[in-house]
């Protein structure tokens, strides 16, 4: 696993489900890996009334039962669809399922607009086809087919980023669960094994850009995953992937807590501007989301560990959100200048503390892109 960038959730957490799997005496759907029970454990990690011999991390922040009803979904005919804004955890809540259901999380397709039916059902490999003609062997299948002959789960990414011809060929495999391949004499269907099922993310900011078909709608059980709003739990969804990054890179640097507070602070203020805004113009292009905070918090930290004196400081952590966030020139600096003399000028001389400096950081690096 160390001399892989990012490894798939099944291979990071590879020891913990083989134990959970060993221990896990509960029924389990289909050709699951896991019972239904362990796998929102494995998700939401143990409490001790869970009576384990080892605790079991928690891997995913959000309500309880956004995971329970998208493991009885998944646990039936219907396929799930996970929706909200962008950075809200929808991918790592469908890789996290599919790789203790399945031990597989990688049978994905990204939607976008040059995604085809191909990419949903099958290719051919020309070279075999003009050498040996069409056949089960010169067919490459789309990871959607894999999961079918597997009886696993297939991922859809950004659903509604794909065409209207993508999405009509993705209703026929949730219905009658099975590709027709017409290019072949026999052997011309491949059906789902059981356990099939396939997990789609789409972000609410994208609609209208290809709206889901009522019938593709009827296909899918919706779960919105809405922006973590709670202080507490955004807090431990941050320190946990902060010492995720800290982990990666071998880097030892301290993030004091009271840093911590000044990114959660800044971010609620921000997005409370955005909620008041009357118009598109008034409002930061980011989403604000938990992802992007945690991307802020890692530029910092980065910038701090190459470049700093090994010290994460407020400086540091307001260039780095000015930079992160400042998509639009000059739109989105005039509104993080107006936040700056607005809220946090204000409060540095309240408050003091790390304000003061995050209020010189925030100036600096606007006169910097200014």
């Amino acid at each position: 696993m160390s001399d892989l960038l990012r490894a798939p959730a099944e291979i990071k957490y590879a020891e913990e489900l083989d134990w959970l799997e060993s221990i896990d005496d509960n029924p389990k759907p289909f050709s699951w890996r896991l019972s239904p029970k362990m796998v929102r454990l494995f998700i939401l990690g143990s409490e001790r009334s869970d009576g384990l011999d080892r605790e079991i991390a928690q891997k995913w922040y959000g309500d309880r039962s956004f995971v329970e009803r998208s493991i009885v979904t998944l646990a039936s005919d219907r396929g799930l669809l996970l929706i909200g804004d962008p950075g809200t955890g929808k991918s790592w809540l469908a890789e996290l399922l599919s790789a203790a259901i399945s031990r597989n999380s990688t049978l994905v397709v990204q939607g976008t607009a040059g995604t085809t039916e191909d990419h949903i059902k099958y290719s051919w490999n020309v070279s075999m086809v003009i050498a040996k003609g069409q056949s089960r062997e010169s067919m490459i299948p789309s990871p959607i087919m894999t999961a079918m002959e597997t009886g696993a789960i297939g991922r859809f990414e950004e659903l509604t980023r794909s065409t209207s011809d993508v999405q009509d060929a993705l209703i026929s495999i949730l219905s009658e669960k099975y590709i027709s391949v017409p290019e072949l004499d026999s052997d011309g269907i491949v059906f789902a094994k059981p356990g099939f099922s396939v997990i789609a993310t789409a972000n609410s900011r994208d609609r209208g850009v290809n709206d889901l078909s009522s019938a593709l709608k009827r296909r899918f059980n919706f779960v919105r995953i809405p922006v973590v709003t709670n202080k507490k739990s955004e807090t431990e969804i941050v320190r946990f992937r902060t010492e995720e990054l800290l982990r990666r890179h071998q880097i030892e640097l301290d993030v004091p807590p009271t840093l911590l507070d000044v990114l959660l602070q800044s971010f609620a203020d921000l997005r409370a501007t955005a909620a008041a805004a009357g118009s598109d113009d008034e409002k930061l292009e980011s989403a604000l989301s938990t992802a992007e905070q945690i991307g802020v918090l890692e530029d910092a930290i980065l910038h701090s560990n190459f470049f700093g004196e090994s010290a994460l400081t407020a400086h540091t952590l307001a260039s780095s959100l000015v930079g992160s966030l400042a998509r639009r020139e000059p739109e989105d600096l005039a509104i993080l200048n107006k936040y700056l003399h607005g809220v946090v000028e204000p409060r540095s001389k309240e408050e003091g503390g790390s304000w003061p400096e995050f209020l010189e950081g925030g100036r600096d690096a606007i006169a910097t892109l200014s």
